[in-house]
């Protein structure tokens, strides 16, 4: 890997060599407006298992680039074959941390797509790979890099919010059709809702929050108990579907409509997970902020400030409030959006899909600690395992595990200004 420096004074990576676990649909989306327009990175690999998605893959390089990458259908072998400086794991969930040990064994970076883990241990195996290889490694928590999200991390460290109490979040999207013809797409998330009951998605909400609360950077999570109920969602829509006619009755699934977790911090404050995807409803986050100063909600993206007299005057009637939020992101504006907009917002997501990459390729080639380390990875995933256990067991509270060992006490928060929306080689020469 060559460097040069940009206009900012930063390397930047030149002729970064990196490969594509997984080529599904996001798989594909990603390469094409994330990756592919990146002219510093050369797309060396491309593995799936499926011939007819490895094939679009490398149709789409070799259109881009003229240069067709090398395909395998194993990621074992194209990890010991060609020499990388980074591979991007986008396969299924169950896929995502063996193909991540497997790359850190062989001293390749890795960018993970997000989902959660399937037993404590495996998140046991990442922490103990990345402290005995020390081969980077980074989640691509995509929504860590929201405009809101980053601003509401400015609001919350400028005191706005006073002391934060409480969070809510979750992951809240209608998935029935997706999961329901999961096997005529290839897709993974319908076998997992038909034998699985769990948080299988938490990181969307846990992302953000774990930034707000400095989870693993001076707090933690100490417990985790969760609560689901039926799977009347998805059967209910089964039996309404043509296509499912013959098999309505027989197909049955394990994952609940709505699944609630509930985590204590160590520092007292609490925080509660939702997983909602087989139910009519508006895509959302839910994200809600509780301080004892102010309080936001996602829902009807607000503002409630204690301090102002237009908001305490609404105290029982503040629809006329509703919205204001964006005032507040434009007052705190995060450094990376700050910079973002004046290049041009680019890339799914609103943005922040570019921005996470942003993070990942410019902290490798700094070689500083990923904003979104081997502790927050194998933290974050974990609900998903401990969720499926505490369900199992009617709901009952777990302590949970401390991925960084007692440095926890110790860990800086993380430095989300440092990288992020730096200017194409192009406009670097023009600064």
């Amino acid at each position: 890997m060559s460097q040069r420096i940009d206009g900012q004074g930063r390397p930047v990576a030149d002729d970064l060599k990196i490969a594509v676990i997984g080529l599904g649909r996001r798989s594909l989306l990603l390469l094409e407006h994330i990756l592919l327009p990146r002219e510093e990175l050369h797309i060396s690999a491309l593995c799936d298992l499926l011939p007819q998605r490895l094939e679009a893959g490398l149709d789409l390089v070799e259109a881009a680039r003229g240069r067709r990458p090398v395909g395998y259908c194993s990621y074992q072998e194209m990890l010991l074959t060609e020499r990388l400086d980074a591979v991007l794991v986008f396969s299924s969930w169950e896929n995502h941390l063996p193909a991540t040990l497997f790359a850190m064994e062989q001293k390749v970076a890795v960018a993970c797509e997000v989902g959660g883990a399937y037993s404590v241990h495996e998140c046991w195996q990442l922490v103990d790979t990345y402290e005995r290889t020390r081969t980077p490694v980074m989640l691509l928590e995509n929504c860590c890099y929201g405009r809101t999200e980053l601003a509401l991390l400015e609001m919350v460290r400028a005191g706005l919010f006073g002391a934060l109490v409480h969070a809510e979040g979750g992951y809240l999207h209608d998935l029935r059709n997706t999961i329901g013809y999961g096997e005529q797409r290839q897709h993974y998330r319908r076998q997992n809702y038909r034998l699985r009951n769990a948080d299988s998605y938490p990181t969307h909400a846990l992302g953000p929050i774990a930034m707000y609360f400095d989870i693993n950077r001076g707090n933690r999570i100490v417990s985790l108990a969760s609560q689901g109920g039926g799977a009347w969602g998805m059967e209910d829509w089964a039996r309404r579907q043509p296509d499912f006619a013959a098999e309505a009755g027989s197909v049955r699934f394990a994952q609940s409509d709505i699944v609630k977790t509930q985590l204590g911090l160590a520092g007292g404050q609490t925080v509660t997970l939702t997983l909602d995807t087989t139910l009519p409803r508006p895509y959302s986050r839910g994200l809600r902020l509780a301080g004892t100063r102010a309080m936001y909600n996602e829902e009807n993206h607000s503002i409630f400030e204690e301090r102002k007299a237009e908001h305490a005057d609404a105290h029982f009637n503040w629809r006329g409030q509703w919205g204001n939020a964006d005032r507040y992101v434009e007052q705190y504006e995060h450094p990376i959006w700050s910079r973002f907009l004046e290049r041009g917002v680019r890339g799914g997501h609103g943005g922040m899909d570019w921005l996470v990459f942003d993070a990942f390729f410019d902290t490798l080639v700094s070689g500083e600690e990923m904003p979104i380390d081997a502790c927050d990875m194998a933290t974050w995933m974990a609900v998903t395992a401990l969720s499926e256990e505490s369900l199992a067991l009617g709901g009952q509270p777990l302590p949970f595990p401390d991925f960084t060992k007692g440095q926890w006490l110790l860990r800086r928060p993380a430095v989300f200004a440092a990288v992020g929306s730096r200017p194409s080689p192009e406009a670097a020469a023009a600064e």
